[in-house]
């Protein structure tokens, strides 16, 4: 009876050993989980596009934001460079101008499936510095206007501060480098918001002048 009685108070002592041993192994786990999620949810937070953006395109001189789960050495923060390119461990050169955040992601998925298994990858935006339009002439504040999402003509006027009382709202010139060319749209600001047209509301692209005359 005393070696039973022994032998049941061994299994419970190799018991609970065992179960404080897992914990001990898992619980670094779970808290660097932890840690990594926290990070994440951070730099999303301070990110001037929405993680995993589909609607953005990434150009020259932007920082983007490269998350592999539990990937530290392939987590980083890269600047995509005037080739379009970034640069990043393993996979070396990809490019990433011209592409959105989205579709980045999965080329980045893509790639890495050669050498981790089941890659789990986001991509943000941390500084959105390609996308500017020029905004001259007849209008309040005329700049350089950096832009983090789709934005019309019709938006980027009270962005600048509105028409001075001298503008032409119905000849705004809006100069496009397309090809190597230069191709000029003129915009009838006046005719959008009598008509209510929204298909004559210019979608201004990257690199844009706008001019009120």
């Amino acid at each position: 009876m005393r070696f039973k009685l022994r032998s049941r108070k061994m299994k419970k002592i190799l018991s609970f050993g065992f179960i404080g041993l897992l914990i001990f192994l898992i619980s670094p786990s779970i808290v660097c989980a932890q840690m990594d999620r926290e990070t994440v949810l951070k730099k999303q937070a301070q990110a001037e596009v929405v993680a995993d953006s589909d609607q953005y395109v990434i150009g020259a001189e932007d920082v983007l934001y490269i998350h592999v789960w539990r990937e530290d050495a392939l987590t980083r923060t890269v600047p995509v460079r005037m080739d379009g390119n970034i640069s990043l461990p393993i996979i070396q050169e990809i490019r990433a101008s011209g592409l959105t955040p989205l579709q980045l992601k999965e080329e980045l998925t893509k790639r890495l499936k050669e050498y981790i298994e089941s890659p789990n990858v986001s991509v943000t935006v941390m500084e959105a510095n390609s996308f500017k339009v020029y905004v001259s002439g007849q209008v309040k504040t005329p700049g350089v206007y950096r832009l983090r999402s789709e934005t019309t003509v019709l938006q980027i006027i009270p962005m600048a501060g509105g028409f001075t009382d001298w503008a032409n709202q119905k000849k705004i010139l809006v100069i496009r480098k397309e090809n190597g060319k230069e191709k000029h749209i003129t915009v009838n600001y006046k005719k959008i918001m009598k008509d209510n047209d929204p298909g004559s509301n210019l979608i201004l692209k990257a690199g844009d002048t706008v001019i009120v005359p």
